[in-house]
């Protein structure tokens, strides 16, 4: 992993959910920078993007700066992908005295909505010592995924033929949140985000030990969690709280599952998408 300020414009490409590819294009915040993007290159960047995601500082003592070159974004998107999807995160807010950050992010968000004059501007507040950043990016993959809606329909489906509570699609790769169906309501709003850390540290563990994490079952009094993979480029997660039903007969679910996942998946992302 690198760490350190992104020199001009970074390129790189992730293939997500098979035939759905990412091209990432990172864009440094210098002041030389941002002064190019809008100038020389200001067709070549803003042409045929899908989402822009751009990234406020709460901390920032250049607010006003900071704004008007997100007008300036804005102003590029108008002109070059009028339906390109805008993300704003308003960023290290832990920053911020925990009895303010609900009034200041409502107060930066409304500014922003309102600089966006029609387009799709859409605000999250983020913190890399929470779970906020990753509701945001899951929040933001799941918004560019296509027939998202069938996708939902064919799990709520599946939960339904499993007598499930719940049943979670994650992304193979960054174990992001694709999708769910959940049949009961649950107290935990950040449940999804925890499952994915453990998972991550756990799948880490594996691999310093040579071994590579396919499944898991955790059981005890009130429910059976099944994680498993799923399709080519997902694990899937099965929470069963009546105690009749067998594992083997969840298991087996998943298994007669996995082709007509894998067909509709591979039928229903076959675009690539630019991110900004």
């Amino acid at each position: 992993m690198r760490l350190g300020a992104t020199i001009n414009v970074e390129h790189s490409h992730v293939r997500f959910l098979g035939n759905l590819v990412l091209n990432l294009w990172d864009c440094g915040g210098q002041e030389a920078f941002m002064e190019n993007y809008f100038s020389s290159q200001r067709d070549h960047i803003f042409r045929n993007v899908e989402v822009l995601i751009y990234i406020f500082d709460i901390e920032s003592r250049e607010l006003s700066k900071d704004v008007n070159y997100f007008k300036s974004c804005l102003e590029a998107i108008q002109q070059n992908s009028r339906d390109a999807k805008i993300f704003c995160l308003i960023h290290k807010m832990d920053l911020v005295p925990e009895e303010q950050r609900e009034q200041m992010f409502k107060s930066r968000e409304k500014e922003l909505i309102e600089l966006g004059n029609g387009l799709n501007v859409t605000c999250f507040r983020t913190s890399i010592w929470d779970e906020t950043l990753y509701k945001a990016w899951s929040s933001i993959v799941y918004s560019m995924i296509p027939n998202i809606k069938q996708l939902e329909l064919h799990l709520e489906k599946f939960a339904q033929i499993c007598e499930a509570d719940e049943v979670v699609l994650f992304e193979r790769a960054t174990f992001l949140v694709i999708s769910h169906s959940t049949q009961h309501t649950h107290r935990d709003d950040h449940r999804f985000e925890k499952i994915s850390n453990i998972i991550k540290q756990f799948k880490l563990s594996c691999s310093k030990s040579q071994a590579q994490f396919q499944a898991m079952e955790v059981r005890n009094t009130n429910f059976s969690a099944y994680i498993d993979i799923f399709t080519a480029n997902t694990y899937i997660m099965v929470i069963v709280s009546d105690p009749t039903i067998q594992s083997a007969a969840t298991l087996i679910n998943i298994g007669l599952a996995r082709g007509h996942f894998e067909k509709f998946i591979k039928e229903n992302n076959s675009k690539g998408a630019s991110i900004y």
